[in-house]
């Protein structure tokens, strides 16, 4: 596992896309902290770039990758490796790499001009949101054979979780004001973990106008700590459940 491991991420860390994104995340967040007197104000810009950059980059990267390396994973399932060992390890490499890249190209930054609790949680939510959109990529992969089929389905995702999401709560809200939704809210809103990403970092920031409607559900019902520790239990589930059930695909699928 290890030497699959370290060949991935040796393999992608040379690939000029994740050179040119890593730049990129470089260059953004000394510009936003640069432009901002304020850190609180740097992280509030930094971290909605963040819930558009991350995931797009994240799951189309990943899945054109898983892609192109078919043959090399063809040729790893003629060797006495096991397909669960084959699939965490393609997994841990690539979001290592992505990680990598977040860390350099944000963490970095944000702890030269923000190392708050507040930075810390906007790190550890990038983490969370990669490996997310990694583990969402290899179950794009996984249900299709046609590379631009699947690619076409982690943009999908992406722009679903992105933008769409967002607007369909909102037609939600606006049809059923006249009942009592907030427990509703919650459960929807565990449904999108880019949702759960930016109220996850809004709570650490105490900024109530931003909250949103969904924020404020939360802040009542659980209040900072927990409404914290709810949002990050999801967001594991958010990894694992994808996973999952792209193993079990993978492991049923005929090469």
């Amino acid at each position: 596992m290890q030497k699959i491991i370290k060949y991935v991420v040796i393999d992608i860390m040379r690939n000029r896309t994740m050179i040119a994104y890593t730049i990129l995340l470089l260059f953004v967040s000394f510009s936003v902290f640069n432009l901002e007197d304020n850190p609180e104000k740097g992280l509030l810009s930094l971290l909605y770039i963040i819930l558009i950059i991350v995931p797009l980059i994240s799951i189309v990267f990943a899945t054109i990758y898983i892609y192109n390396a078919s043959e090399f994973i063809e040729l790893l399932l003629a060797q006495p490796i096991k397909r669960t060992t084959l699939l965490v390890s393609i997994f841990l490499g690539l979001s290592f790499s992505l990680l990598l890249s977040f860390l350099v190209g944000v963490g970095i930054p944000v702890l030269v001009f923000a190392g708050t609790t507040t930075g810390i949680t906007l790190i550890l939510t990038g983490f969370a949101l990669t490996a997310i959109f990694v583990s969402l990529a290899l179950l794009a992969s996984v249900l299709t054979r046609d590379k631009a089929k699947g690619i076409g389905v982690s943009i999908m995702v992406w722009f679903y979780f992105a933008l769409i999401y967002d607007g369909m709560l909102l037609f939600f809200l606006f049809q059923f004001s006249d009942y009592p939704i907030e427990r509703p809210m919650i459960v929807l809103s565990a449904l999108n973990p880019i949702d759960l990403g930016r109220i996850l970092v809004l709570l650490k920031m105490d900024v109530a106008a931003l909250l949103g409607y969904t924020g404020a559900v939360f802040r009542q019902f659980f209040g900072n700590s927990m409404g914290t520790i709810y949002s990050a239990g999801i967001m594991s589930l958010w990894i694992v459940i994808p996973f999952v059930i792209a193993l079990r695909r993978f492991n049923r699928k005929d090469l």
